[in-house]
């Protein structure tokens, strides 16, 4: 009788320790429930509570990927955009996902409201590309990158598409303009 008593405790610890996933937390290999091995096919399961686009397949000939949209149920409200690797595969991963809501963090609180401040005091900035109207910001070591508007920048730096942009010109106030997550 006590073997089963015990035995009884002890399930009951395990299930009470059992920890739930935060469903806006972002790390470097999920982001909610989403993993970077989850596949096209299984995300209705994940996103079980949000309504998902419609993924429609086009040419498999042009190589088009077609993002996959994830909208919260009742509000309507865009969540995520989910690029997979392949088109026309259920069976394929996920390759990007831009995060649409506020709520997505991570567990230093980077969120698509962050500054560039907040980047670079917390990560190592492992590139900066200077694009026509943005600047993308890529950080390696959490799998995200980031675009900012070219606009946050001094005047002189804005037009140059050649100029090498360093982390120490764009100033700490610049707002993220978009937050991708990046599994290869």
């Amino acid at each position: 009788m006590r073997t089963y008593l015990f035995i009884g405790l002890l399930l009951g610890l395990f299930v009470a320790c059992e920890t739930k996933t935060d469903p806006f937390l972002i790390t470097k290999q999920s982001i909610g429930m989403l993993t970077d091995s989850t596949a096209v096919k299984d995300l209705k399961v994940v996103f079980a509570n949000d309504s998902i686009s419609k993924y429609i397949g086009g040419d498999e000939f042009t190589g088009n990927i077609n993002t996959i949209s994830v909208f919260e149920k009742g509000t309507g409200k865009l969540l995520l955009e989910l690029d997979p690797n392949y088109s026309l595969d259920s069976l394929s991963t996920i390759r990007t996902v831009r995060v649409m809501d506020t709520r997505f963090k991570n567990k230093d609180g980077l969120n698509t409201m962050s500054a560039f401040g907040e980047i670079n005091s917390k990560y190592s900035i492992s590139s900066i590309q200077n694009t026509l109207r943005s600047l993308i910001i890529s950080v390696d070591e959490i799998n995200v990158y980031f675009t900012l508007s070219k606009m946050e920048l001094p005047e002189e730096m804005r037009y140059n598409m050649n100029q090498k942009v360093e982390a120490i010109s764009i100033p700490e106030t610049a707002k993220i303009k978009d937050f991708y997550i990046q599994w290869y």
